[in-house]
């Protein structure tokens, strides 16, 4: 039923028409307050926001944005890191550097074995969350993938494990997705790229990507092969940004319409430049720091419960702006070409525009006086797909996220950190301690930090 080949959920024409729609201050101030009771917003109303233009709206979107996150999240942020294991490619998107028509880069598909030392780097560095990335090739899944999950799992730094695989790879049949449903997968990411079907066939000129609904409907599949969490995502600059926007929102309307589970996260990638990828250096749509603020504030308004991830694509300062207006989850000291922790000679899929560690990452956050996070304590206490949504819709989900936080934090700040970022780490953490108001989980949070402190680790609520 949702798998047809020939419906399609984006109206494309409507939302088109949406993104042009007039407002007036009054409408906007009205779809503001409705947005700071964390009940989200429709895409007719994300019409009215994404269309602002003055500096006075604008701003109050902005200020809105920053609340919904703040109530939802508080000060959270949680790290990842991205995996690559293997730029073998059977499409030909113009944007990206593994497109099959690009000779000039060596194909790499990693062993276990490599996988495995690309794992125990990043577990080195202190990070607990991985991204599995490849590139679209046949030969190289759905199997390959299980077995590069468990090899992700299986690594070891000392006593640091890695404790959450997503997964962004070629979508699949939905007896493929039972398969990854049996494993420990996390969330299943995978982007649209564009929405808008005609821009899709031009930019997708070959291999099974071209399939506009094949894609569209992969989410629907996931979730009827028993996978729990997925995220979606679009590439802006391929198409006008503001319709990009609102179906990213009706995507995510269609899913917990039709199953009860929104996406888990939003991805909100801008094309960065690509060896040998035309599109990304004559980018159709160019999409300008100050819009790229709104994409992501309105998609916090019309979708409080979600994560909103930022790739290292973007450069230190943009980044940190966003921090304040929606974005929950980013990667740090990231590579995006196969093998790059160990070897970092091969061609990336994108440049990076991001380049410090995860240790300069983090002190910068705690400068800024956010909590660095690790946490997967949802998912391994079985909080995902709907019972972490009627957890996270009604704004619930900080119960949990803060105390594990700070958890993760402090086993960072003991393990990882250098000397200058544990000293104001180590101040941040008793900060935000002394600050809890809840006597509860303030008495839990000392008692499980003094644990940590005397050599305890892996503990959550």
């Amino acid at each position: 039923m949702t798998q047809s080949a020939d419906k399609n959920f984006i109206d494309r024409e409507k939302l088109y028409a949406l993104s042009e729609v007039k407002y007036t201050d009054s409408e906007i101030d009205s779809i503001l307050n409705k947005a700071l009771k964390l009940k989200g917003i429709s895409v007719e109303e994300a019409g009215k926001l994404i269309n602002v233009t003055d500096s006075s709206n604008m701003t109050k979107i902005m200020s809105a944005a920053g609340k919904v996150k703040e109530l939802i999240y508080g000060r959270r942020l949680v790290l990842f890191a991205p995996l690559y294991v293997g730029n073998k490619c059977s499409n030909n998107c113009l944007y990206c550097a593994f497109r099959k028509d690009n000779k000039d880069i060596k194909r790499i598909v990693l062993s276990e074995s490599e996988i495995i030392k690309e794992t125990e780097l990043l577990l080195k560095e202190g990070h607990k969350r991985v991204l599995l990335i490849g590139g679209e090739a046949g030969e190289t899944r759905p199997d390959y993938y299980i077995d590069a999950m468990r090899a992700i799992y299986s690594a070891k730094y000392d006593k640091h494990t890695v404790r959450r695989v997503n997964v962004e790879i070629a979508p699949m049949e939905v007896a493929e997705f039972e398969k990854f449903a049996k494993e420990k997968i996390g969330t299943y990411i995978c982007f649209q790229e564009t929405y808008d079907e005609v821009v899709y066939k031009e930019v997708h000129p070959s291999g099974k990507k071209k399939d506009f609904n094949w894609r569209l409907y992969v989410m629907d599949r996931a979730l009827q092969g028993g996978l729990n969490d997925v995220g979606i995502g679009a590439l802006f600059g391929l198409a006008d940004y503001r319709f990009e926007t609102l179906a990213l929102l009706t995507h995510a309307n269609h899913l917990d319409e039709t199953f009860g589970v929104g996406p888990h996260t939003v991805s909100v990638p801008r094309i960065e430049p690509a060896t040998n990828a035309p599109l990304s250096y004559q980018v159709p749509h160019p999409v300008s720091d100050e819009n790229f603020k709104k994409i992501v504030a309105v998609i916090r308004l019309a979708l409080p419960y979600t994560g909103i991830i930022l790739s290292t694509r973007e450069n230190e300062t943009i980044r940190k702006d966003l921090f304040h207006y929606g974005i929950s989850q980013i990667s740090a000291g990231s590579r995006t070409n196969p093998g790059g922790y160990s070897d970092n000679s091969s061609e990336a899929q994108f440049s990076l525009g991001d380049h410090r560690s995860l240790d300069e990452v983090i002190s910068s956050l705690i400068d800024d006086g956010y909590i660095p996070s690790f946490c997967t304590g949802c998912y391994r206490k079985g909080r995902v797909g709907k019972d972490f949504m009627d957890i996270a819709k009604p704004g619930l989900i900080h119960k949990f996220c803060m105390p594990n936080g700070l958890f993760t934090f402090k086993e960072y700040l003991e393990d990882f950190a250098s000397e200058e970022t544990k000293t104001k780490g180590e101040k941040l953490l008793t900060k935000l301690i002394y600050e809890i108001e809840d006597a509860k989980v303030k008495a839990k949070s000392e008692s499980v930090i003094s644990q940590i402190s005397n050599g305890e680790r892996d503990i959550y609520l």
